[in-house]
């Protein structure tokens, strides 16, 4: 049972994880807070059950076609939306209320356009099951987690290794000196919120053909994934990461060895005691002063 239980905590943990990836990423490179990472993830899971189950694509080709569409969404969101808002005179506070508001709005685009029942993935392995000795795992369960680490991995390796991340971190550490040495920063913050997009469009076809699609099931989920950056470090990338399987795992084994009614208290009960006593996280990450 444990075993079992430690492979979905791992791949709940990678999609928190991912979310709160996208939300460090943002923070870093604008300053700026977003409450929609839950129902973009939404959105994704929709977008990989339309293009998997309604339009017969191989899960692969389903996967990258969200991927792009998330990511020029997120870009486009913030070029449109968060441009216009800061321009005309709005704070991050306006920000924050906006995404707050096109949560609401891509929770109801959902609705209209899938209907409000909860949609199930068709099986995406030949198999229900893989059998190691007792233990019986779903392949979602490790296609999930393979998904997720791929991820993080590529995102580390953009962030570090290419003319583009390591513009978006100069920018992130100092614009006007980013600015002076011919970054653009406007593009790098458009591209960071076109990556949280993606991510959470990732962990939305990632968490779909476990748990089914449904228009709600971004709301809790897009705020484990907050409490992951902020028990990391908000802001700090390998923090989200292991923010987010700390909070992977203490949800499962609560559910599993106490009962699924107390996995939710919890898991937050553990993000509101880091606020308390370690409000930096555990990598000490510190604010961004405005």
């Amino acid at each position: 049972m444990f075993i079992q239980l430690l492979i979905g905590a791992i791949m709940l943990g990678g999609i928190y994880g991912l979310l709160g990836l996208g939300y460090g990423i943002i923070y870093k490179t604008s300053g700026l807070l977003t409450f929609a990472q839950g129902e973009v993830l939404m959105i994704g899971a929709f977008l990989g059950y339309t293009f998997f189950k309604l339009f017969h694509m191989p899960f692969l080709v389903a996967l990258l076609a969200t991927v792009v569409i998330m990511f020029v969404f997120g870009f486009i969101f913030e070029k449109t939306i968060i441009r216009t808002i800061l321009g005309g005179g709005g704070t991050p506070i306006h920000v924050v209320l906006a995404t707050i508001g096109i949560s609401i709005a891509l929770q109801n685009l959902a609705a209209l356009i899938w209907t409000s029942e909860i949609q199930q993935f068709p099986p995406i392995f030949k198999v229900e099951y893989l059998e190691f000795g007792p233990i019986k795992v779903a392949p979602e369960s490790i296609s999930g987690i393979v998904v997720a680490l791929a991820s993080m991995v590529l995102l580390h390796l953009f962030m570090n290794y290419t003319k583009i991340g390591t513009a978006m971190r100069a920018a992130a550490q100092d614009s006007n000196a980013a600015n002076v040495c011919g970054i653009n920063v406007s593009f790098s913050k458009g591209l960071s919120w076109a990556i949280s997009s993606a991510l959470a469009g990732i962990s939305g076809i990632i968490i779909g053909p476990v748990y089914g699609v449904y228009m709600l099931m971004g709301a809790l989920i897009g705020l484990k994934g907050f409490a992951a950056a902020v028990i990391g470090g908000y802001g700090n990338m390998y923090g989200a990461i292991l923010g987010g399987m700390i909070v992977g795992v203490i949800e499962t084994m609560a559910a599993g060895y106490l009962s699924s009614s107390y996995k939710d208290f919890i898991a937050f009960f553990v993000f509101i005691v880091f606020l308390v006593i370690k409000p930096t996280g555990i990598f000490n990450e510190k604010i961004i002063e405005s």
